[in-house]
């Protein structure tokens, strides 16, 4: 009777609110959506790097691009904060810490937290990938998410008869969102060449072709860093697209 009526302690909650990859309470809370395994952000980032799979019942999440199905549980997160006593307080000590402390060359306060998640610092002057009056682009579309800087290179020796339509860009250098798709690369490099609507391209990384909904954070981790490429920027080449048929 006394055991049925005893209140809660925090640890009665631990296999709902512990990351099953560093077994410490859930910082970030990410809900895989395939299975809705919840882990810390920047874990299971780290382990889609190496696997495809959820870490926990071994589900395929996507077959390229995994990091697409991860979404933030905020609601999980503000749960973890009233049931720890102390862990909004130490969370937001860390941040602080790692703002102060961080490289300030440009003025970049995110550098710190976009490392713990696998992305390199921003900086550096380049184009923001936003609309400059004819292009229709958006300067405010995921403005408060992660950014990336990335150099795209035209390739000329394709040997493809429409290969003088395409030409090197203005401004190579592009920074814009980590979440932005190679399809939306694509339609960046048309509208800024001005190519007709017609007009296919194709976007590599490392001479493999990247498939349209491939994001610049997945092809940063899987083709980029892993295969040994420790520059930065990122390097994107764009060309025609070959038609093998």
């Amino acid at each position: 009777m006394a055991a049925a009526g005893r209140k809660p302690l925090v640890k009665d909650f631990n296999h709902f609110i512990t990351c099953y990859l560093c077994r410490g309470y859930l910082i970030k809370p990410t809900t895989v959506t395939e299975c809705l395994h919840t882990f810390c952000k920047s874990c299971i980032v780290q382990h889609f790097e190496d696997s495809n799979d959820c870490p926990r019942c071994g589900i395929q999440v996507h077959e390229t691009n995994p990091l697409e199905m991860l979404r933030l549980d905020n609601t999980l997160e503000e749960i973890i904060f009233k049931l720890v006593p102390g862990l909004r307080e130490k969370e937001q000590q860390e941040l602080d810490f790692w703002k102060k402390n961080q490289p300030r060359e440009n003025g970049q306060a995110e550098n710190a937290r976009r490392q713990r998640i696998g992305l390199p610092d921003v900086r550096g002057d380049y184009d923001d990938g936003g609309g400059d009056g004819d292009d229709g682009g958006d300067e405010d579309c995921h403005r408060s998410d992660p950014q990336i800087a990335i150099c795209l290179d035209c390739l000329r020796n394709t040997g493809q008869s429409g290969e003088t339509s395409v030409t090197d860009l203005m401004k190579r250098f592009i920074r814009c969102s980590s979440r932005v798709t190679v399809g939306t690369i694509k339609k960046f490099l048309s509208l800024k060449l001005k190519l007709p609507s017609s007009y296919e391209l194709d976007v590599l990384c490392n001479g493999e072709i990247m498939g349209r909904d491939h994001t610049l954070e997945f092809i940063y981790m899987t083709r980029w860093r892993l295969h040994g490429e420790n520059t930065y920027p990122m390097v994107l080449e764009y060309r025609p697209r070959i038609d093998f048929g």
